[in-house]
């Protein structure tokens, strides 16, 4: 396999297909960098070079204890950008994995970074706050949490079926696909998926995507149970400079698979334009 150890020690793995101008993808929670196969297929078959790696303590990367913040995410994603040196990148970020994108920006800067795609992200925040009114409650992120230290693997089964839309009448998703999420979900380490649930959601992003001035592809579903669209993709057009809003009428979060032929079509055009 493919991987590198980071500055603490933290072994990641990634996979790096293709030739031609870089695309690097982040995912979401608690999923890993299969998660991407939609779009590193059809991607690299269209000429481009796809490298996806599993955050430290999800898929095949060690689960160590400390470092599941967005910070070292971001921090991570940066070793993997520098240890491949690569230049003129667009970095596609999918929920959790937009807010790591966002905060690599914010961080690290954004000279190695041609464009920007952000999937059913959790930018800006998710959190509701006194300046976020519009965020869920904490509550419904203890829920997680509680819901993971009891019984992870129900946790998952559950959050599948409002993943994909699989809840909705008339929704055609598949058993396997329910049952690939929960696999990754169960490849992931306990403490790292705990951790990241409140690195997805109480992590305020807002400074970093005003941060952001390279051209932004904001992708997000109008019918996401997930991350809802007003305090997420919505919101996040709205601070950043130079952006391009994609609604998808009655998508559910995981679009990238429930979509992919659309979001597969719509990134392309985005990267070649």
């Amino acid at each position: 396999m493919s991987t590198f150890i980071t500055r603490d020690g933290t072994e990641i793995y990634y996979k790096d297909w293709g030739t031609g101008q870089p695309i690097v993808f982040s995912h979401g929670w608690p999923l890993n960098s299969d998660s991407w196969e939609a779009q590193m297929m059809f991607l690299a078959s269209n000429g481009y070079r796809v490298i996806a790696h599993d955050r430290r303590g999800h898929g095949r990367s060690s689960q160590p204890w400390d470092g599941n913040d967005m910070d070292t995410y971001a921090d991570d994603l940066a070793e993997l950008i520098e240890r491949l040196d690569l230049k003129d990148a667009v970095l596609l970020g999918f929920s959790t994995g937009g807010g790591e994108v966002a905060r690599y920006i914010g961080r690290h800067g954004a000279a190695r970074v041609a464009k920007l795609g952000l999937i059913s992200a959790v930018t800006p925040l998710m959190l509701r706050t006194p300046a976020n009114p519009g965020g869920l409650p904490v509550e419904v992120f203890d829920g997680f949490r509680q819901a993971s230290l009891a019984d992870r693997s129900q946790l998952y089964k559950d959050v599948a079926s409002a993943f994909f839309g699989a809840n909705r009448p008339g929704a055609k998703v598949s058993q396997g696909m329910i049952d690939w999420f929960w696999m990754q979900g169960m490849l992931a380490g306990h403490k790292n998926t705990y951790d990241c649930i409140k690195a997805f959601s109480e992590t305020d992003l807002s400074e970093d995507l005003r941060s952001i001035d390279v051209p932004t592809l904001v992708v997000h579903g109008d019918d996401d149970q997930v991350v809802p669209i007003e305090t997420a993709g919505i919101a996040a057009a709205k601070l950043l400079k130079n952006s391009q809003l994609l609604i998808y009428p009655g998508a559910p979060h995981g679009l990238t698979d429930t979509h992919k032929d659309q979001l597969n079509a719509d990134l392309l055009a985005f990267i070649k334009g």
